[in-house]
C-alpha cells in the first residue's frame, strides 16, 4: 500500500504540474497558439509525455477549466459559510473571485473566461454544469442581499453584471498597479450595494 502511493503521488504532482503549465501556457498564447510541444518544453517533459496524462490536448484544456472551476468553488462556498452579514461576505466573496482571476499562478479561470469557445460542444456541456453551481453560489449570495434590501431589481441580471465586471478586470488588472485587489473588492461592494 505504501509503495503504491509512493509511486501514485509522482504522478500526480507531475500531472498537477501539467495543468500550471497548461493553464499559464494556454492564457499568454491561447488555446489554439498552444503547442504540445510548447507545453513539453515548459513541464520539463519529452514531447509525447503529457498524452501520459491526458488523451488530447481538449482534455488538457477541459482539466485546466475544472480545476480553475473546483477551486474556485472550494474557496466560494467557504466565504458563503462565513458567520458574517450578507455585505461582508459579498465583499469577501468578489475579493475571494478577485483572488481566483488574478492572484499569481491563478490562470485556470481566465483560461475558462477566454477559450470557451476552443471547447467541444459536449466538453461546453459538461464545463457548464460545473459553472452553474458556480453561479448557485452567488445567486444564492444575491437573493440574501435582495431580501434585505441591499440589491434591487433582478438577482440573475445582478449576478451577470457583477461577475462580468469582476472578470473583465483580468484585461485590465496590474498587481503592482494603483489598486489592490483588497480595494477593488471594497469599490465593487460599494458600486454595487445599496
Amino acid at each position: 500500500m505504501r509503495t503504491a502511493r509512493r509511486r501514485a503521488q509522482p504522478n500526480g504532482n507531475r500531472r498537477e504540474k501539467l495543468l500550471r503549465v497548461c493553464a499559464r501556457l494556454f492564457r499568454r498564447k491561447g488555446f489554439d497558439g498552444t503547442k504540445i510541444r510548447d507545453i513539453s518544453a515548459a513541464a520539463g517533459m519529452h514531447s509525447g509525455s503529457p498524452f501520459y496524462h491526458f488523451r488530447t490536448k481538449q482534455d488538457m484544456l477541459v482539466a485546466v477549466m475544472e480545476e480553475g472551476l473546483a477551486e474556485g468553488l472550494r474557496r466560494s462556498e467557504a466565504v458563503l459559510a462565513l458567520p458574517f452579514p450578507a455585505e461582508e461576505r459579498f465583499r469577501r466573496l468578489v475579493r475571494t473571485h478577485l483572488g481566483t482571476i488574478l492572484e499569481e499562478g491563478n490562470d485556470f479561470i481566465p483560461v475558462l473566461l477566454y477559450e470557451w469557445r476552443s471547447l467541444t460542444p459536449a466538453n461546453r456541456k459538461r464545463i457548464l454544469a460545473i459553472k452553474d453551481h458556480y453561479d448557485r453560489v452567488w445567486q444564492t449570495l444575491l437573493e440574501e442581499l435582495a431580501r434585505s434590501g441591499r440589491v434591487r431589481g433582478d438577482t440573475r441580471l445582478a449576478r451577470l453584471l457583477v461577475l462580468g465586471a469582476v472578470n473583465w478586470s483580468a484585461q485590465w488588472y496590474r498587481a503592482n498597479g494603483r489598486a489592490s485587489l483588497d480595494r477593488i473588492a471594497e469599490e465593487a461592494a460599494r458600486l454595487f450595494l445599496r
